[in-house]
């Protein structure tokens, strides 16, 4: 069995100022053939997982053809989009004869020319190799899913978690069901029930949605479910197509899938009012994190979370730390590049002063005019050791250290979440010397810091990742869903 594979995940945040053009996805994958296989064996992702489970099937071969993934930001430019579903249509027809397509999708790509970038990509698909040709896809659980992603594919397998620890799961388990369907031994009947309502990015280790993943899970327990998962939606992509949705597939039985959404929906849909979350602002939260008896207590930043689309350079909290200027304290990380180059330029053990942050745009503070000690100046590159990913390379560009009064901040030029220990380790800060180590995230970092750190406190500043969504002034059909429209 041939089966071709490719990537294209974009998480668009349609509130962002910065637009995703090709440069963009270069400095994460815009990458061909081999390479692809390359790049991601070994490692816990979609792609991982698709090559493990290909080679413990036994004979399949997956011809990988192009791969195109960057942070999350703002919206794809039409040319841009042109040009990756050119390629990824090229590639499949250059990688001919093969027997199914898989692929990585996200589910919330949004380009200035289609609200639905893989529903676009796959009608495109289903359009060139016709309906006879299996079609397979992982989706990010923060996907809009809609009717045409679900009527020009046969299988789309969600992940579960967030943070997302079973990507290697859902790509082991859609190159395991596409050669089911290749074997004649599943007959995947896939059905979706939207509901009109956005939810916070919220965590599924614990709380409701912990509850909700326990309903999916006791669907696929029961005989003929294939595949049950609930999608939180994305609520920073101003689209017809947000909202919250599930997907079930069942084995020939169309009927069972459909029940088993709609049962997932109405549970859902029964307990909205659980999901509203009230957080802290940036004073409230480190005076609480200051408090907490044991260390390191992380601070997480969720309204200028890199992996939201938010630019990661934003100032409200890091002043509120220095203005504190307690010992024991640091701040990993703010994407600045400016600064970056300011301290290589001066060299380590130099003093500098230099505007730090908020200059992207003014919603998420303005930039700090500061006197900081350049303690280090590295390449801010390494292996992920968190679950989620690991084994991946994660380069954040050139990094510096700063010492701003008692404060050890890192600035790097590419924004990006903060996924584990890695980056303070790299730059000589163990966990274990701070009190309270504050980062920009929503959710991912629980990965690791759940049981690294000794409490989690999570704050909201603005921003365009916030978890208050009276922030935002909704254009399409969201402002009517709940909670917007009690």
């Amino acid at each position: 069995m041939r089966i071709a594979i490719a990537q294209v995940s974009h998480e668009t945040n349609t509130f962002s100022s910065e637009l995703t053009d090709q440069a963009a996805f270069s400095i994460r994958s815009w990458i061909e053939g081999e390479e692809i296989l390359r790049r991601h064996r070994g490692v816990r992702d979609y792609i991982g997982g698709m090559i493990d489970e290909a080679e413990a099937l036994g004979g399949i071969e997956l011809l990988p053809t192009f791969a195109a993934i960057t942070s999350p930001s703002g919206y794809i430019r039409s040319e841009t989009w042109a040009e990756i579903k050119r390629r990824v249509l090229d590639g499949l027809k250059a990688a001919m004869p093969f027997d199914a397509i898989c692929l990585e999708l996200h589910g919330a790509g949004v380009a200035e020319s289609t609200g639905d970038i893989e529903g676009d990509l796959l009608r495109t698909l289903r359009l060139e190799f016709g309906t006879a040709m299996p079609i397979a896809a992982t989706l990010d659980l923060h996907g809009n899913i809609t009717e045409r992603m679900i009527d020009n594919a046969d299988m789309l397998f969600g992940v579960k978690e967030y943070p997302h620890v079973d990507m290697y799961d859902r790509g082991r388990d859609a190159i395991q069901n596409l050669g089911r369907m290749l074997r004649g031994a599943l007959n995947p009947r896939m059905t979706l029930t939207r509901l009109p309502m956005v939810i916070p990015t919220t965590t599924t280790f614990h709380g409701p949605l912990k509850a909700v993943n326990a309903r999916c899970a006791a669907w696929e327990a029961k005989p003929g479910i294939v595949h049950c998962a609930a999608y939180h939606g994305f609520p920073y992509a101003d689209s017809p197509a947000t909202c919250v949705s599930v997907i079930a597939i069942a084995d020939g039985d169309e009927a069972l899938a459909q029940k088993a959404t709609r049962d997932v929906a109405d549970f859902i849909w029964n307990q909205r009012e659980v999901f509203a979350v009230s957080l802290p602002g940036a004073a409230e939260g480190l005076e609480t994190a200051l408090s907490c008896p044991e260390s390191p207590v992380i601070v997480n930043e969720t309204s200028d979370n890199p992996g939201a689309g938010a630019p990661g350079d934003g100032t409200w909290l890091l002043a509120e730390m220095l203005r504190r200027n307690v010992a024991g304290t640091c701040f990993a990380h703010l994407a600045d590049a400016e600064a970056v180059a300011a301290a290589h330029q001066a060299g380590e053990g130099a003093r500098i002063r230099v505007r730090l942050g908020g200059k992207v745009d003014v919603r998420h503070g303005t930039p700090l005019d500061v006197e900081a000690e350049v303690v280090m100046n590295t390449r801010c590159r390494f292996i992920t050791s968190s679950p989620m990913g690991k084994g991946g390379e994660r380069d954040y560009g050139l990094s510096t250290r700063l010492r701003i009064g008692n404060v050890d901040v890192i600035v790097t030029e590419l924004k990006s979440q903060l996924l584990d220990d890695e980056m303070l380790k790299l730059h000589g800060m163990p966990m274990g010397r701070y009190k309270v180590i504050a980062i920009k995230s929503s959710q991912h970092f629980r990965a690791f810091f759940e049981t690294a750190a000794a409490r989690i406190v999570t704050v909201d500043t603005p921003g365009i990742s916030t978890f208050n969504f009276d922030n935002f002034a909704f254009t399409s059909s969201v402002k009517y869903f709940y909670p917007l429209t009690e």
